[in-house]
């Protein structure tokens, strides 16, 4: 980790929700806050540079971990694990009411941007603005059996493989080696060592890591249906609603799984500021290959 302000040396944990979250918190109390959340199959280390220079940039940093990641647990062991869109979503709001944080700017990428999408969606009055890696996230469900353009489908495997008991069967027994395929497949450019990687994968040893991933894949593609705790979030969803908070939305131009678009194809998603930027060199775990763009862009969502 670079820079002097190490956020990542012990986690906190709240209960939130039907979890109890473990994250990370640094920076004044009475700064702008930020919330980052990363993706999958990825952990709190893809904010190990972003988050500690928006701290010297004076916000207040919170970090996560996803359910079904590091140390957040269900607080009933009966409560289904789900991984669908919006059990993400209605997390991050259930994280903001145990924080008592009134508003918020949302920051992601892949689950983590997902999340930060459907919470800017629906819950527009706790998000000051929103940060979003490949745009608009909240995922078509209706129109899960339409194949997307072949080039995009082939970065798609782990979601197929993953419909099948023998893709589970895989998650549980080789969990490390899933992402370690993906995290190259990801982003082709990003030379990540064996100390980052072993670092994030502890993560994955989180004993819901299977069913949350299973169920999150299988919900989007139609091979599982959802849980009725959230079938009314999924309802609003379902409309595709417009997001109508102030907006950044990222590219990375080696990204393996979206490729770089120029935002047009998603421009009647957002109402009010939107701005895109394509950021060069970076693949699909841009905040962590990328920062110092990461930064920038929630610096200017701060600055409207």
């Amino acid at each position: 980790m670079t820079g002097e302000v190490n956020l990542f040396d012990a986690a906190k944990q709240i209960n939130a929700g039907v979890l109890n979250v473990g994250y990370y918190d640094a920076g004044p109390l009475s700064g702008p806050v930020v919330v980052l959340l990363h993706g999958f199959p990825y952990d709190v280390h893809s904010y190990v540079d972003v988050a500690p220079g928006l701290v010297r940039q004076g916000y207040r940093v919170i970090v996560p971990h996803l359910r079904g990641h590091g140390s957040t647990i269900f607080l009933d062991p009966d409560t289904p694990r789900s991984g669908q869109q919006a059990a993400i979503g209605n997390d991050l709001i259930d994280l903001l009411d145990a924080l008592n944080i009134e508003q918020a700017i949302f920051a992601g990428y892949d689950w983590g941007g997902r999340a930060a999408c459907v919470g800017a969606a629906l819950w527009p009055e706790r998000c000051r603005g929103l940060v979003s890696v490949n745009s608009y996230l909240i995922q078509n469900i209706a129109k899960a059996g339409e194949p997307a353009p072949a080039r995009v489908e082939r970065g798609f495997w782990y979601q197929f493989y993953l419909q099948t008991e023998r893709g589970r069967k895989g998650l549980a027994q080789n969990r490390e080696d899933i992402a370690r395929i993906m995290w190259r497949d990801n982003s082709p450019t990003w030379d990540f060592d064996a100390e980052t990687f072993d670092r994030s994968a502890k993560s994955f040893d989180n004993p819901d890591y299977v069913d949350v991933v299973v169920h999150s894949y299988r919900h989007r593609l139609g091979g599982a249906g959802g849980f009725s705790a959230y079938d009314e979030i999924e309802e609003k969803l379902a409309t595709h609603p417009v997001i109508r908070v102030p907006t950044v939305t990222l590219d990375g131009d080696r990204d393996g799984v979206v490729p770089a678009t120029d935002g047009t194809a998603t421009a009647n998603k957002f109402s009010g500021y939107r701005k895109h930027h394509v950021i060069s060199g970076a693949g699909h775990n841009l905040p962590q290959e990328a920062p110092q763009a990461f930064i920038d862009a929630v610096i200017e969502i701060a600055s409207l």
